[in-house]
């Protein structure tokens, strides 16, 4: 029978700690890299709408498995590092290839030679602002406000160019003409993750005490509904929506404070007459 190893400290015989991994939540940021690794080998084969779901699939695993190191008491420095190079697979390698992929195919064969050089330019530009957007997150997590994130989420940045490329997939439009909309449309969204607008980022929800509004009792069975009936264009309109809320959030705080000064003004031109 093997002995357990101690060592002597102060004259006390301890047990060592051997050096491991938590196995749960590292097997679920597994799976999200897994779910991106299938994403970018689906697009390279044309199968652009099972790219959209690994995609999907990989954000709710992201999700879960920092919620499984919580709840488990397994959160570690390891599982933080992994996670994020987890996510540059996931959100950043995968929308990238394609992005890559998507037009490669529309181009055929041989393609035009600054397309070329374009479709692998904006895949390039995908991929390091995913890089930066993550380094950024990772070295400010502890000094900003939990509620809001500094620029959109990677995963909602890769669910627009997946979802897109998904959809457009779904209503043939796979077309040379959509190509410029494409590539635009991605590096719009890689440019968003890198701003510093201000994304909500639905944290300060108290979901463990099981109280919600009511109105979520139908917007959730509603949403589930909708998925279902038009996955490509529900998810893509959403996160979407989600990604242009922080250039008009920003537009609108904006506006209020230009109003609020305006009013000043005119009330201190009114009391000085």
């Amino acid at each position: 029978m093997a002995k357990k190893k101690t060592a002597k400290t102060a004259g006390k015989t301890t047990p060592v700690r051997r050096r491991g991994i938590y196995l749960l939540p590292n097997l679920v940021t597994t799976a999200a890299m897994f779910a991106g690794f299938f994403a970018m080998i689906a697009a390279m084969n044309g199968e652009f709408r099972a790219a959209g779901v690994a995609v999907l699939i990989a954000m709710i695993l992201d999700g879960v498995d920092g919620r499984v190191a919580r709840l488990t008491g397994t959160e570690s420095e390891f599982g933080r590092e992994y996670d994020s190079l987890s996510d540059m697979v996931s959100f950043g390698l995968a929308p990238a290839m394609i992005v890559y992929a998507w037009g490669m195919a529309v181009l055929g064969d041989e393609p035009w030679w600054w397309w070329a050089q374009i479709s692998w330019l904006v895949a390039f530009f995908i991929a390091v602002a995913t890089a930066l957007r993550l380094a950024r997150f990772n070295t400010r997590a502890e000094s900003t406000d939990r509620r809001f994130f500094q620029g959109l989420p990677s995963p909602s940045a890769a669910a627009c160019i997946a979802f897109l490329a998904w959809l457009l997939a779904e209503l043939d439009l796979h077309n040379a003409f959509m190509l410029p909309f494409v590539y635009l449309f991605a590096v719009g969204i890689a440019a968003l993750m890198v701003s510093n607008f201000s994304y909500y980022s639905f944290k300060d929800l108290d979901l463990a005490s099981g109280r919600v509004p009511f109105t979520y009792a139908i917007l959730i069975p509603s949403s589930f509904i909708l998925i279902a009936l038009a996955p490509a264009p529900v998810l893509f309109s959403g996160f979407f929506l989600y990604a242009l809320s922080g250039p008009f959030t920003a537009a609108w705080r904006r506006y209020r404070r230009r109003s609020l000064a305006q009013e000043r003004s005119t009330v201190d031109e009114g009391q000085g007459d």
